[in-house]
C-alpha cells in the first residue's frame, strides 16, 4: 500500500472519530436537566467517570448542573426529604402546570397512554426484572410512601422522543416482601414549553410539575441548618435571600414530572399527583 493510500485511511478514521465526539458532546448537550425553563444557562459540570458511575450505582442523577458529588447527594436527598408527605400545590416550591379545556381527542389520547403504560410496564410486577433492566432505586434508605426506581437512559430518551411504555422511573410502594408497582413517572427537560407537555400528556387530564427555588445551606453548616429556612420547605425562596445567608441556590431541580397510576379505575385517578391508597 503506498504512502498516500496510508494516510487517506488514517485521515478518514480521524476524520470519522472527531465527528462521534461531536456528535457524543451534542447529544450530552441535549440531555435532560441540563438547562433550565426561560433564562437560565447550562452551569459548568466537571466530574470525573469514576464519579459519575457512582452516582448512577447510588441512585442519583449524573446529570444534575453545576454540582459536585456532595452537593447532588445532599440535594437529592434533602428534596425528597422535603417532599416526602408535602401537599402537592403551587407555591415558591412547586410550580405546576395550569389545566386546560378537556377536548374528546385528550381523552381518547389520556386512556392511550394509560393502556400502553400498563402493558409496557406489566413484567416489572416483580422488581427483580426492573433492577435487572436497569432501574435503580432512587435513596432506598430513606422511607418514602413512594420509591422511584429510575432508568437514566429512559430519561435521556424522553428528551427527544416520548414512548408511553418506556417511563423515565417506576413507582413502588414498600412491602413487607419488596415493593409492590403502582405507577410510573414520565420526564421532560426544564427548558420545555407548556404546550410541549401537553404534547406528551394532555394538561387537561395531569399536571406537570417542577421543584423550584431551592436553596441549600453552606456546606459546613448543613448538619446544623435551620430546615425551617433552606430546602423545598423552607422559606428562603430568592436567590437574593439564599445569598444572604451564604447558601446556594437553584432555581430549579430535576426535570418536569408527572406521574401515571394506570391500575386506577378512573381518570382523575390514573393521572393524579400521587397514589390513592
Amino acid at each position: 500500500m503506498s504512502a498516500r493510500n496510508q494516510f487517506i485511511q488514517l485521515a478518514t478514521k480521524f476524520g470519522m472519530l472527531v465527528g462521534a465526539i461531536f456528535v457524543v458532546t451534542v447529544l450530552l448537550a441535549a440531555m435532560p436537566g441540563h438547562h433550565a425553563p426561560g433564562t437560565q444557562t447550562q452551569e459548568s459540570q466537571q466530574s470525573s467517570a469514576a464519579q459519575s458511575q457512582q452516582r448512577q450505582q447510588q441512585g442519583m442523577d449524573p446529570n444534575m448542573p453545576g454540582m459536585d458529588m456532595d452537593d447532588a447527594k445532599a440535594n437529592e436527598a434533602h428534596a425528597v426529604h422535603d417532599m416526602t408527605g408535602m401537599q402537592h400545590q403551587h407555591n415558591a416550591h412547586m410550580h405546576m402546570t395550569s389545566p386546560r379545556p378537556e377536548t374528546p381527542e385528550d381523552a381518547a389520547r389520556a386512556k392511550e397512554i394509560a393502556d400502553q403504560l400498563r402493558a409496557g410496564i406489566a413484567k416489572y410486577s416483580d422488581y427483580h426484572v426492573a433492577l435487572a433492566d436497569g432501574y435503580k432505586i432512587f435513596l432506598p434508605n430513606l422511607p418514602q410512601p413512594e420509591y422511584h426506581f429510575t432508568n437514566y437512559m429512559n430519561g435521556f430518551l424522553e428528551a427527544f422522543k416520548f414512548d408511553p411504555a418506556r417511563p423515565t422511573s417506576l413507582l413502588y410502594k414498600k412491602t413487607s416482601t419488596g415493593y409492590e408497582l403502582v405507577g410510573a413517572m414520565y420526564t421532560m427537560p426544564k427548558r420545555a414549553t407548556e404546550d410541549q407537555l401537553n404534547q406528551r400528556v394532555p394538561l387537561s387530564v395531569a399536571t406537570w410539575h417542577l421543584h423550584t427555588n431551592l436553596c441549600m445551606p453552606p456546606a459546613n453548616h448543613r448538619r446544623n441548618a435551620d430546615w425551617t429556612k433552606f430546602g423545598l420547605r423552607g422559606s428562603i425562596s430568592t436567590q437574593e435571600a439564599c445569598d444572604d445567608v451564604g447558601g446556594k441556590f437553584h432555581p430549579v431541580i430535576f426535570g418536569w414530572m408527572v406521574h401515571v397510576y394506570p391500575y386506577e379505575d378512573s381518570t382523575e385517578k390514573v393521572f393524579a399527583m400521587h397514589h390513592h391508597d
